[in-house]
């Protein structure tokens, strides 16, 4: 994937999410065709953590049921990093591995927005906003 757009209305939705959600990571799934998303399924993180996050098995299901009615397929993961950059740690490389996504991470700190793609390494790639 060579970049991701998400609409300005999601990105507002998303960045209040994540300040609600402090001090813990937010966690949410992308829905959408290609490399446009096109609806949120705001998740919740079961480990109530500040530096990581799980999106329950049942949360899961029910998001990709969702995506299936909706006509859409699950094209992204978001999550939040309340007091770091958005960039994937550790965690989310090794996760990134068994969800060949696109991730895009919101920081807490800068209240920016970077996507990432894993390929043979990790690759940020553009989010271009429409309206």
């Amino acid at each position: 994937m060579q970049k991701i757009k998400l609409s300005g209305s999601n990105k507002k939705l998303l960045s209040e999410f994540s300040e609600n959600q402090k001090p813990n990571e937010s966690c949410a799934l992308l829905f959408g065709k290609d490399d446009i998303v096109l609806d949120l399924f705001l998740t919740e993180n079961i480990e109530k953590s500040p530096v990581n996050f799980t999106i329950s098995n049942e949360q899961l299901i029910e998001g990709y049921n969702m995506a299936e009615e909706k006509k859409m397929d699950v094209i992204g993961i978001f999550h939040s990093h309340p007091d770091s950059e958005a960039y994937p740690s550790n965690t989310d490389k090794k996760f990134m591995q068994t969800n060949p996504v696109v991730w895009i991470i919101y920081s807490g700190i800068n209240k920016n927005f970077r996507a990432f793609f894993l390929e043979s390494d990790i690759i940020e790639i553009p989010i271009e906003e429409y309206s």
